[in-house]
Parts: C-alpha cells; structure tokens; sequence
C-alpha cells in the first residue's frame, strides 16, 4: 500500500475533554449509540471492527457520523498465522460435543481467516476515523502510514514492553496499555505466551520512558481508577467493563445480567472459548474446558460460535463467554453519559 501525498492534520488525543475512552467492545457491546454517546460528552467513543465484514464496519461508522460529529474510533484485529494443529482443533471438537447436544446445535466451521482485513483498511482510509487501534499486533508500517495521512491517530495496543518497541518502530503515536486486568482479549502479539502477572501500573511505570502517550486499560471502573491512573503517566484511560451495562451498549441480556447477579464471582483468563487467553466472569464452560483448551485463535473462535450464540438465546450464562474486568463488580447501569460522568477525575 502506498502512503497518499499531501496528507491531514491527524488527531491528537490530548485535545480530548475528557481523558476517558471506551474501550473497543467486539461481539456486540460496541454500538454507534455507544461510541456516539460517549463522544458527544466529550470522552471517546470507539467501534469494534473484529467479527465484522468491511460492510458492516462502513455502516457502523456511518451510523454514528449520523448520531454525532464528535471524534470517533476504530478498533481493528491484526490478522495471525494459524498457531493451531488440525490433530489438537479435532480433540477439541469432541470435547465440546456434549455440549452442543446439550443445546442442540452443530460445531461451527472451524476455519482461519483475515477478518476481511483488506477491505477494512480500505474503509478505514476512505471513512477516515479520528483514531484507529490495533490489537494481536502492529500493521505494516505502510498502512499505519496511510492511516495518518488521512488524519487518524495510530494507536497500537501491547502488553509488553519489547510489544511497545515494536509498534513504536512501526509508527504508532500512541500506546494502548493493556494491563491484565483488563476484561477481553489480550492484546499480546504472542498468543502462546503466558500472561504476565505486572499490573497496569507497573506496565505505565515501565514504558514511562518512551516518550509517546500513553492510554491505560485494565481495571478501570471509577473515578478513583482513572485518576491513579493518569498519575502514572497515562494520557488518558480505556475503560470497556465499565461501559458493558449502559443503556447504548449491545450487551447479551444474560451477559448484563450475570455482571450484577452476584452469582459469578471472580474473573479468570481463558482460551476456552475463542482459542486465545481473554479474561471473563468465570463459570461452568470455564471450568470444564480451560484446561483442554488449544492456542487456536481464531479457530476455536468460530468452533464454538454456534455454541456461544445458542447460550445467549437461552439465556445460559454458564456456557456464555462473559468478557469482564476485574472491576466488573464496581459498574453501574444507566446511560453511557452517567457512566463517563462517574469515570471522570
């Protein structure tokens, strides 16, 4: 891809109100009345392109330049090689068997794929939001550079520090910092590495010395949590649990629920689900299937989609992949602007 001539002024996420963004949320909390929500009270409302074709991503981020003309993010997954052997993703399948029974449906193709990458980026450049994310990885620096020129602000998201490096040298301007705390996916470039134990203030006191902005994630569910924070260092936060009970957000009903039950208690990182290390409420699909459970992302992902999609519609939170912080017990329901108000220092 070759970077156009010429080029815009790109966003600065210094000039931001407010320093609080919501997290990218893929799988359906995510939704332009969310992003748009946020960014008319002056934080920064973000879209979830993962799980998407580029179509759907176009109209998303149409819908919410009809909803507001505040700042807008877009967060995209970095497509990987495939990491998972046909005899493991086949033990696999017949672990989970039972359990599709159970809800009468069918395995899902478990394929590897792009995630329409191309064709996102070419929306992305087209569309032009003031900021995009990366996450799995960094791009090509020929398409951070294309990017930029249009205007947008380059955010790569690590949970390292050699990750840091590398963004930087790809060109990245800011830094999305990832601490393990943080409910989802984990941003990790390496997916058979182990999660780090260092916490998200550990992570800021370390890449301190970089010299490029900084965003923190992991953990945030007050205002207490943003302004320590924004004392080590960070720019600005992301918070995404805090976010998954508002009004906007297209939470699962039984997902939202489980959050304020009081029945699940305690968060645990799992590949059960999607094939790749990601924190959530810990429940009984958990606890049958991460220790069996493969480095196969994003295979296992689409294994277990039929599965996961048949839970939601039962309202079965215990075979639901219920992606949460460890501050899930800390969020409020009501409106995304009362929850930014509540996060603001």
């Amino acid at each position: 891809m070759d970077a156009p001539s010429g080029g815009n002024a790109r966003f600065d996420i210094a000039s931001l109100p407010l320093p609080v963004i919501q997290a990218p949320m893929a799988g359906g909390p995510s939704t332009p009345e969310l992003a748009a929500a946020v960014s008319s009270r002056g934080g920064l409302g973000f879209l979830a392109a993962g799980y998407k074709a580029a179509a759907a991503v176009k109209a998303e981020i149409e819908a919410t330049r009809r909803l507001t003309g505040a700042p807008l993010g877009v967060n995209v997954f970095v497509p990987q090689p495939s990491a998972i052997s046909p005899g493991a993703l086949e033990q696999y399948a017949l672990s989970l068997a039972p359990d599709a029974e159970r809800f009468g449906v069918t395995l899902g193709d478990p394929r590897h794929d792009d995630d329409d990458w191309d064709n996102k980026i070419e929306v992305l450049l087209e569309h032009v939001p003031e900021a995009v994310s990366f996450t799995f990885d960094v791009p090509e620096p020929a398409v951070i550079s294309a990017l930029q020129q249009r205007g947008s602000c380059v955010i790569g998201t690590v949970t390292s520090r050699p990750e840091a490096v590398r963004a930087l040298e790809a060109g990245v301007d800011v830094l999305c910092v990832q601490g393990p705390e943080a409910g989802g996916h984990r941003g990790a470039f390496d997916t058979a590495r182990r999660p780090e134990g260092e916490s998200l203030h550990g992570l800021l006191e370390e890449l301190a010395d970089l010299g490029v902005p900084l965003i923190a994630a992991g953990g945030i569910a007050t205002g207490a949590d943003v302004q320590a924070a924004l004392s080590r260092g960070a720019l600005a936060v992301q918070a995404g649990t805090a976010f998954l009970r508002a009004d906007e957000a297209g939470t699962k009903a039984a997902h939202r629920l489980a959050l304020s039950s009081g029945r699940f208690t305690s968060t645990a990182v799992t590949r059960a689900f999607s094939g790749r290390n990601a924190r959530g409420l810990y429940n009984e699909f958990m606890r049958r299937h991460d220790g069996e459970a493969p480095d196969g992302y994003p295979e296992i992902h689409h294994l277990t989609t039929p599965l996961r999609a048949a839970a939601a519609a039962a309202g079965d939170a215990d075979w639901l992949n219920l992606w949460a912080g460890t501050g899930f017990n800390r969020t409020t329901a009501g409106p995304a602007s009362a929850i930014l108000a509540s996060l603001t220092p």
